[in-house]
């Protein structure tokens, strides 16, 4: 038994070597090989020498400050207001170019809020960063479960015994199987302020009370825009994957739940969701990697933009990395998404763990 179990496991080893090379020549050496280039101020094509910084550029990127200001005071002690008539505050450059603060040194504003008379703003070391891991969490937490909701939505309509459902199925899929890229370009055209077709639609069903809106071009608008589009690329592929978990689901299951008289809420909630546990997981790791991954949507819709509001991690690596040539800043960003995608999933599976 023991000579079996050996020549099984090599054998088993045989087969998986191929895998784990590939895994560990492009997979984990990079990675080792990215946290090294944070630690040091590596730049393609620079004529200094590259010198090991230690934790220097995670604690430049990661830094944030929050001031409290009160507003300016004349000398009779009255607060001082500009023409609209709101209270004039220091100037945050003042503050972050004083010697007096050398903590805030090279700090930018990133966003403020007033509580009273109190103006609190948030300063930043790497303002467009903060934005990127802001936009980036935004579209992980509400990509996440609308595209999981809606695929399995979709899966439970197209598991039934229909004439036709085949077709249904293909329809659903099609999008996946088309280049991101053409994808991104064909919506970038259905958003178009001048003539696209959304905002056509929506005049047509409003009777022409609708005005036209520049989708991406707005700050506002602009994120929520890809949110859709990249929700409407990719549910049929998780649609698919919900499919194959229902499909593994025993018919007698539904046999009994009908016999006993349950109803379709308490035949899903009993008897469907039950059998779909490690689907989920399957499906909510996936879904919650390629939403962090999000980069060909902003790099053909918006570049970024407007006014830094598409921002992502992914694109900001690239960005940094291979067009400012700052090597170690791309790095430094890689191996924060990486950390941050490692715990959330492990935090995901801990949470849709099997309980005794």
């Amino acid at each position: 038994m023991s000579s079996k179990l050996t020549t099984s496991n090599r054998a088993g080893w045989a087969f998986a070597a191929p895998g784990i090379a590939l895994i560990a020549v492009f997979i984990i050496l990079p990675f080792f090989f990215a946290f090294a280039l944070s630690l040091t101020n590596q730049r393609l094509i620079s004529p200094n020498p590259t010198q090991f910084v230690g934790m220097q550029n995670y604690r430049d990127m990661l830094s944030v400050s929050v001031l409290r200001l009160a507003p300016d005071r004349d000398d009779a002690g009255q607060i001082q207001r500009d023409a609209a008539g709101a209270p004039v505050y220091p100037r945050i450059r003042d503050i972050t170019r004083s010697p007096d603060f050398p903590q805030y040194r090279g700090m930018r504003e990133w966003f403020r809020f007033h509580m009273g008379e109190t103006a609190h703003v948030v300063i930043a070391r790497d303002v467009v960063f903060m934005k990127a891991l802001v936009n980036t969490l935004t579209f992980v937490l509400v990509v996440a479960p609308v595209q999981g909701g809606l695929a399995l939505i979709l899966a439970l309509l197209v598991n039934q015994k229909l004439r036709g459902i085949t077709l249904f199925r293909a329809i659903y899929f099609m999008p996946v199987v088309v280049s991101i890229v053409v994808v991104s370009l064909l919506w970038r055209f259905i958003y178009s302020p001048d003539g696209g077709l959304l905002n056509n639609l929506l005049s047509a069903l409003t009777f022409g009370a609708f005005q036209p809106v520049n989708w991406l071009g707005n700050p506002d608008t602009a994120l929520p825009a890809i949110m859709g589009m990249s929700i409407w690329q990719a549910v049929g592929f998780h649609m698919v994957i919900w499919l194959s978990g229902l499909q593994t689901i025993s018919p007698t299951l539904y046999e009994a739940a009908e016999i006993e008289g349950a109803s379709k809420w308490q035949t899903f909630r009993y008897v469907t969701w039950p059998g779909l546990r490690h689907t989920a997981v399957l499906v909510l790791i996936v879904i919650t990697m390629q939403a962090f991954a999000l980069f060909a949507q902003i790099d053909v819709m918006t570049r970024g933009g407007p006014l830094d509001s598409t921002q992502t991690l992914v694109f900001q690596a690239v960005e940094r990395g291979y067009g400012k040539q700052d090597i170690s800043g791309g790095a430094t960003i890689s191996v924060v998404l990486f950390l941050m995608v490692l715990a959330i999933s492990l935090l995901q599976r801990w949470l849709t763990r099997e309980r005794a």
